[in-house]
């Protein structure tokens, strides 16, 4: 399993997503190949894969701490470990200065799996915005 089979697969099934969802993927090559995965209508948030040895990694960056009304961050820190259990296959995470949500996926994972993976973060993603925009400015 490597980005580029993820890839591949994603954008060859056009329509015929199990998801109903269609996907439009993008290899980042570097130091660590990443997978951008744009889910075509909500490009504005797009998925970020990567592949180790052991795990698949997929994460989508949400806003960054100087989006956060200061007087609310601790509220909003709150009740994001509040929604983390009740979000299905997904977590919440920093990574520098940025908010993340991700989930991860053994190696092993299907085809189909990380399809469904992709959607539900995504899904996620959509619903956080909406439960959190209060906490933005």
């Amino acid at each position: 399993m490597n980005i580029h089979n993820i890839a591949g697969h994603l954008n060859d099934l056009g329509d015929r997503s199990q998801t109903g969802l269609q996907f439009d993927c993008y290899p980042i090559d570097g130091e660590i190949d990443v997978l951008q995965v744009n889910i075509v209508n909500r490009e504005e948030l797009p998925i970020f894969v990567s592949v180790t040895d052991n795990q698949i990694l997929c994460i989508s960056y949400l806003w960054g701490e100087d989006e956060v009304k200061p007087d609310t961050r601790l509220s909003m820190l709150e009740t994001m470990l509040e929604l983390n259990i009740p979000m299905p296959l997904s977590s919440f995470a920093k990574v520098d200065d940025k908010y993340v949500v991700y989930g991860a996926l053994s190696v092993q994972s299907s085809m189909l799996e990380v399809e469904q993976e992709l959607s539900v973060l995504s899904d996620n993603c959509l619903e956080v915005i909406d439960e959190l925009v209060d906490y933005l400015k």
